[in-house]
């Protein structure tokens, strides 16, 4: 193809018949088997669902007390149930027709219908423990506790319609209470709660997580990209390689966590979307910058691909490198939730690694027909997802509405290009194809090598930045640094001692509120009691100290028959030697000070005999904090030193790495003390945190804030080894600058997308990443690394031969560096 007039345009060499037949079945080859794998994996993606895990005892280490005592609790219950506590409540007091209607109901809980998506109901009674079902009055005499015993195992598996059993029968129970009790005693009023109601509360809260968050994400970031390239074409190029990415790492996660090597839960599911969403984009917008860079210097779009790749090879390798070890550091976790972070993040690190160099390169080489036929395919498959989940009718919409807009690009393009190639817009439609450099149409980088050359660096925003950190460097970085030390110093008002049960949602759900009318007339702990294992001869001295203890309301061993309320308790149940003592506890089950009371117990206990166990939702609770204190004590240093050694291998120096890293840990440490703010009772008002908060928030923040130092020094040594250290560093600031700050705002926006599910340890990541993504790239890799390097000169690079081989010249250099800049190629064209 030869091209007209364009400005500074050269025909590219036309490559052999042999050659170009060569090269486009190379680029059909990788493109069907991405297409292969999409198809594999995509569908896996949305049923990552049915494999979670969202209770904690299911993520407690073995050697947890609390999980101990859930393994031989089963005995004394006949089975390991878990309880739905249905509250009832009539303003006033409870009038005579309610006991009745709440005892027919009762005597009907196991043929209430569980209702199968197209299938027939199950009978609630195969869900339920084989537990008598018996109702206590509060003490006030206006209101009903009725504790509904579900079998933890069955509660665990899936309907024949793929919905969790668990969710099936909450639902179940509030249909059937409000047909059948309050419909036949008006005024009564009913609420599903307790352990069961929140957890099913809580699955729901994660429900079309997989849908919603990436339709959120995905918005967020096509409206970065268009903004950033001002091009409605290499956004769908670039997100078409995120999805990809994420289909390839469905098609891995999904089997292993089916067949139990690894734990994926709600939380985990959501992150692995951000993370492979954020990564891929982040690659992307790496290898776009070099590529057009690059397409300013050689008329062939596939040497320019070439060396653009080989370019970006190496920090987006050693960035992904970081991550996925830094994750892999999770595996070093007590906690199994966080344990199962870790393969699952770094899966979709790696598959967004491989696809941003092996997809992308050729999503940008093949025509913009055959690019914008795979986005409507995409589209197709989307749409053929929502017609499943939202009707026909929306998935109709979306592929319509998707192939309107493609093929409006697709016309516009071809009639731009067209006046380019010999024979105008009278040229056969497959002369007129654009690819290439076209992609980036309407800001196509054009053959210009003074444009390469060209003074750009010192005008614009980085190129002013670049000449302040040129100017003044000790007075950057000394004034960055006072900056991020004062916020740091708020650290320590962070709160992350976790929260009660019922604060984990951002929204007022039925287990929420039945959990403060329940607390309106029982005691905190009803239901929901510590259960104290112990040997039989130590049953009168383990009950002595269990009364006795602060924060106990009553303490009775469990007997072999149940006894109806009021009436004194049954001879206890003994099995193999041991007893079990249910202590009701007066804060809420599961807050922080109910966990309090369980720690006093367990050390009150031990004077009794170390066998004597403690367990319980509330134990569990505390089991889970101490194991996240321990994880973060074990893997932070873990962390740190795993990115030392990349760093070293990287830039194969001593002192550049060290300084990097700590730049990265200060500021995570501004990040929390900013937080601490933001969460504190001035802005946000949260109630507190979870205990993890602080790993997660760290293994983000400075295995994913890393990358961008990376990207940085990996352009600054490469310019220093032409130009020196201090000009080297001032151009590779001006010229990584665009890049780098579009790839944060896009990963900070993806991370924020977690702030759409209504749960508060989300919200909270989403908040501590997105502000320390920004605080990196604004702050730390713009001013304080680029300043510190430059006033540290060549010394940054001891011990290898570059630290010797390059001595500054002082200022001079800076303004040398400033007069004769390399072309810094900006992500905004």
């Amino acid at each position: 193809m030869t091209t007209s007039s364009a400005p500074g345009e050269h025909p590219s060499p036309r490559p052999s018949p042999r050659r170009a037949v060569a090269r486009a079945g190379a680029l059909l080859a990788v493109l069907g088997v991405w297409l292969a794998l999409a198809g594999v994996g995509g569908p896996l993606v949305g049923r990552l669902s049915e494999v979670q895990r969202n209770d904690n005892a299911s993520f407690l280490p073995e050697e947890a007390e609390s999980s101990a005592v859930s393994e031989r609790a089963g005995a004394f219950a006949g089975s390991d149930a878990l309880p739905f506590f249905v509250v009832l409540e009539r303003e006033g007091g409870l009038a005579a027709s309610d006991a009745p209607a709440v005892q027919q109901w009762i005597a009907g809980l196991p043929d209430v219908e569980v209702e199968v998506a197209d299938a027939d109901p199950v009978p609630l009674g195969d869900l339920l423990a084989d537990e008598p079902v018996v109702p206590v009055p509060s003490r006030d005499g206006a209101a009903l506790l009725v504790p509904v015993p579900l079998d933890a195992q069955a509660a665990g598996e899936n309907l024949p319609d793929g919905e969790p059993a668990l969710f099936g029968a909450a639902q179940a129970l509030r249909t059937s209470l409000a047909a059948d009790v309050e419909a036949a005693s008006p005024g009564l009023q009913a609420w599903v709660t307790g352990p069961g109601g929140v957890l099913a509360d809580f699955v729901t809260a994660f429900a079309g997580i997989d849908g919603r968050l990436l339709q959120v994400s995905l918005a967020v970031v096509f409206v970065i990209l268009l903004l950033v390239y001002r091009s409605p074409l290499l956004p769908v190029a670039a997100l078409l390689a995120a999805l990809f990415a994420l289909a390839a790492a469905g098609a891995l996660v999904y089997p292993l966590a089916d067949a139990g090597a690894i734990d994926i839960n709600g939380q985990s599911q959501g992150i692995l979307f951000i993370l492979v969403v954020g990564a891929a984009t982040d690659y992307a917008l790496l290898l776009v910058a070099r590529y057009r860079e690059e397409l300013h210097e050689h008329p062939s779009k596939y040497t320019a691909m070439r060396r653009a790749w080989r370019a970006s090879l190496e920090p987006i390798a050693a960035s992904a490198a970081t991550v996925v070890l830094g994750l892999l550091c999770l595996l070093l976790a007590d906690l199994g939730s966080t344990r199962g972070l870790g393969p699952v993040g770094a899966i979709g690190i790696v598959a967004a690694l491989v696809s941003s160099l092996t997809l992308l390169p050729v999503l940008l080489l093949v025509p913009v027909v055959l690019l914008l036929l795979v986005a409507l395919a995409v589209a197709a498959g989307a749409g053929a997802a929502l017609a499943g989940a939202a009707g026909a009718a929306v998935g109709a919409a979306v592929v319509v509405l998707a192939a309107a807009v493609l093929a409006a690009l697709r016309w516009r393009a071809l009639h731009a290009h067209g006046r380019h190639v010999a024979g105008g817009h009278d040229a056969p439609w497959y002369a007129r194809a654009p690819s290439g450099r076209w992609l980036f149409w309407p800001r196509v980088p054009h053959l210009d090598h003074a444009h390469s050359a060209g003074v750009v660096g010192a005008r614009g925003l980085w190129g002013r930045v670049s000449s302040l950190v040129g100017r003044r460097p000790r007075a950057v970085w000394v004034l960055t640094l006072a900056a991020l030390l004062g916020l740091a110093a708020f650290v320590p008002q962070f709160e992350a001692d976790g929260v009660e049960q019922t604060d984990v949602f951002r929204d007022r759900v039925e287990s929420v509120v039945g959990q403060e009318v329940l607390l309106g007339h029982f005691p905190g702990g009803s239901g929901t009691p510590a259960l104290v294992l112990a040997d039989e001869a130590d049953l009168p001295q383990v009950l002595e100290v269990v009364t006795a203890t602060d924060g106990v309301q009553a303490a009775v061993a469990t007997s072999a028959a149940p006894a109806a309320p009021g009436a004194p308790p049954g001879p206890p149940l003994v099995v193999d030697g041991t007893v079990q003592v249910q202590a009701t506890l007066q804060p809420p089950a599961g807050s922080p000070e109910a966990e309090d009371v369980v720690a006093d117990l367990r050390t009150r206990l031990d004077a009794v005999g170390t066998d004597v166990l403690v367990g319980g939702q509330t134990a569990s609770n505390l089991d889970v904090r101490e194991a996240s204190e321990r994880d973060l004590r074990v893997i932070v240093p873990a962390v740190l030193a795993v990115i030392l050694v990349v760093l070293v291998l990287l830039l194969r120096s001593l002192v550049a790495p060290v300084l990097l890293v700590a730049a990265n840990v200060l500021s995570f440490a501004a990040t929390i003390g900013a937080s601490a703010i933001l969460f504190g009772d001035a802005v946000l008002d949260l109630p507190g945190g979870d205990p993890a908060i602080p790993l997660y928030g760290f293994v983000f923040l400075v295995a994913l804030g890393i990358d961008y130092s990376i990207f940085l020094t990996t352009r600054v040594r490469e310019e220093s080894v032409a130009r020196g250290t201090r000009p080297g560093t001032l151009v590779g600031l001006a010229v990584t600058g665009g890049v780098i700050t579009s790839a944060g705002v896009v990963l900070a926006s993806t991370f924020g997308a977690l702030a759409t599910i209504p749960i508060l340890f989300l919200l909270q990541i989403a908040v501590i990443v997105a502000l320390g993504v920004l605080l990196d790239t604004l702050v730390v890799r713009s001013l304080l690394v680029p300043a510190a390097v430059y006033d540290i000169g060549s010394r940054v690079w001891w011990p290898s031969r570059l630290s010797r081989e390059h001595p500054e010249a002082g200022e001079e250099a800076g303004e040398e560096a400033r007069e004769r800049p390399r072309e810094p190629v900006r992500a905004d064209g």
